[in-house]
């Protein structure tokens, strides 16, 4: 069994650990498929091995290059830690400062298998949201954190370590850059080929900075993120769409139960509304049944639909998953509209990883989730004609609700983007190139938040006590109330309401999976007020260890990413990633513990960043 201590010594190589392979009873990412020539097989083999002394390289060359061929990525297997992954409490870290624990404590989490994805392939959520590319890389990397002072920083190339630079107290701890692509070889296709060979990483927006807070599936205080994105997406499109406060009655359908669409059903039930939400994957909807996120689930068509009758005229307050896909769910509601008149659904959007749909993001409705798999594997070319014929009937079916009182939003995870590159019917008329017949969540909803100034404020108590977190809450709650008595605008009021409202509630379901975090949103004033008092509460004591603060995609500038965070910038530029970049700059030498700048593959760029008060 490893330690804390082992996993700061470097590689294990003598003895070499027994390589035990891929864990059975957890979930694994699905086989990629990059294609490979003979020569970059032999490329991506000679840079895996070059984390090794030639000796041990003739041993783990044959092992590597199975693994190539099996899965189509070298994870490294027999160096994925024996011990319990989780975050330890900051202090059980061996390291020099308390910046580097702080880090070691959130990378550990994002890889604990009650937050991760695909915990052995180094996944946090959305199918490809590398946390690193293999496990060599993982050992080094809490190598070198161990060894870190306070005069240097550790510089990270899409996963890869580079090493410790000479740097000063008040530069950053850390440096991430991920998926650095140049523009005419930043596509999917590329993408893969490039990861498969271990030259870059595609991390999406959180996990290759080492600071989510997803739920088993996105690392660090459960799913909060998205599920208080999803809480005041769904409650202002209500008040937006429906014109109403109170969502009782009232139907939001969607689709996904795994990482960053977890959140969902849980952000139905806080807000008081009827959740449906259809999964594939038994395992994740099961998942999300125990961890009380799902309420009921069913297999059956005609009982969800049965079900959803029964609570939306009881006005209950329900979250039901159905295993199943979602376009057979979408068209069943369509079969009920044209044979009955009654309109069963208000409010739907989509989260399956439709950012990646051919890789294991989208399953195509013709069929089961164990043949799409091995389609996928054998036949890629035939899998992607399914899945576009399926994205063409998903559109359809919506379509056909939206002349009624329904309404839809893209949730910003390329949704209406890949059904337009399939031939579905989502254009509009007259529109400029990140507008399509139905708004993405940011143009209708949560723009309407970002333009107050109000973006995300994460924290992580790094002691991992649960009373360090009570703590925080009450304390980011009363700064809230006290601006409010102070006076303010009363958009900025309703939004500090909906998060004081947020936090409680988050404190009453008990989110928490993984570390000991919080998330709400707030405007400048808001945040550095919370900040303060957090210094404060920890210089008197009363919170034991230091918090970690960061922010995300969705902070102000961000993130460029024209089809989500810029879709409702009109000046041309939602295609430009010069914010982003300036504020990666910006954050680094302004102080920040450590900063990443992340390229998504063609859709975007993000700056996440974390400091430690």
């Amino acid at each position: 069994m490893s330690s804390l201590q082992a996993l700061c010594c470097g590689l294990p190589l003598r003895p070499l650990p027994e390589n035990r392979g891929r864990w059975p009873g957890v979930p694994h990412a699905p086989v990629r498929t990059p294609g490979l020539s003979p020569a970059e097989e032999q490329l991506a083999l000679r840079n895996a091995l070059r984390y090794f002394p030639p000796d041990i390289q003739e041993l783990l060359a044959p092992e590597f290059a199975q693994e190539l061929r099996l899965y189509g990525h070298i994870y490294m297997y027999r160096f994925c830690p024996d011990m319990e992954m989780r975050a330890y409490p900051v202090e059980q870290y061996p390291c020099r400062t308390r910046a580097a624990a702080a880090i070691m404590h959130m990378v550990m989490n994002n890889l604990d298998p009650a937050v991760a994805q695909f915990p052995q392939e180094l996944v946090t959520y959305g199918g490809n949201g590398q946390v690193f590319s293999n496990w060599a890389q993982f050992w080094l990397t809490m190598t070198y954190l161990a060894q870190m002072t306070e005069e240097q920083t550790l510089v990270m190339y899409s996963g890869h370590p580079l090493g410790l630079f000479p740097s000063s107290p008040g530069a950053p701890r850390l440096v991430i850059s991920n998926g650095m692509v140049i523009p005419n070889y930043s596509s999917r296709m590329e993408y893969e080929k490039l990861f498969a060979m271990g030259v870059t990483m595609g991390v999406l927006m959180c996990s290759g900075v080492y600071r989510s807070s997803q739920p088993s599936q996105e690392g660090g205080g459960g799913a909060q993120p998205l599920l208080l994105c999803a809480q005041l997406t769904v409650l202002n499109a209500g008040r937006r769409y429906l014109g109403v406060q109170d969502l009782a009655g009232k139907v939001f359908v969607s689709s996904g139960l795994g990482g960053m669409s977890g959140a969902q059903a849980k952000a139905a039930v806080i807000v008081g509304c009827i959740g449906v939400v259809a999964e594939v994957d038994r395992a994740a909807l099961m998942k999300r049944h125990e961890q009380g996120w799902l309420m009921e689930v069913t297999d059956s068509l005609d009982g969800c639909i049965e079900r959803l009758r029964e609570a939306r005229r009881r006005k209950e307050v329900l979250s039901l998953g159905y295993h199943g896909n979602v376009v057979d769910l979408w068209e069943r509601l369509v079969y009920e509209l044209d044979t009955t008149g009654e309109l069963l659904v208000d409010l739907g959007s989509d989260q399956t990883s439709c950012h990646n749909p051919f890789n294991g993001g989208y399953y195509p409705v013709q069929l089961g989730f164990a043949e799409a798999q091995s389609l996928m594997a054998s036949d890629p070319a035939a899998f992607k004609c399914l899945v576009q014929e399926s994205l063409r009937r998903h559109v359809s079916a919506i379509n056909r609700l939206a002349k009624e009182n329904f309404f839809f939003w893209d949730y910003g995870n390329a949704f209406l983007l890949e059904a337009q590159r399939a031939g579905a019917d989502v254009g509009k008329a007259g529109a400029d190139k990140t507008e399509f017949r139905y708004p993405s969540y940011v143009q209708h909803i949560m723009g309407d938040i970002f333009s107050q100034g109000f973006g995300p404020f994460r924290w992580v108590c790094t002691s991992g006590d649960p009373q360090d977190l009570a703590v925080t809450d009450q304390l980011a709650t009363s700064v809230l109330e006290e601006a409010i008595a102070d006076g303010v605008d009363p958009a900025v009021k309703l939004q500090y309401m909906d998060n004081i409202r947020w936090v409680r509630e988050a404190a009453k379901h008990r989110l928490v999976v993984g570390s000991q975090a919080r998330i709400l949103y707030s405007d400048q004033k808001g945040r550095v007020a919370i900040a303060v008092a957090f210094n404060q509460a920890i210089a008197r004591g009363e919170i034991k260890a230091p918090v970690v603060l960061s922010r995300d995609h969705h902070d102000v500038s961000g993130t460029d990413s024209p089809f989500r965070e810029t879709s409702n910038i009109h000046d041309g530029s939602a295609f430009c990633a010069d914010m982003a970049v300036q504020n990666f700059v910006g954050d680094a030498f302004r102080g920040a513990t450590w900063v990443a700048l992340h390229n998504g593959g063609g859709v975007g760029c993000a700056v996440p960043c974390g400091d430690i008060p």
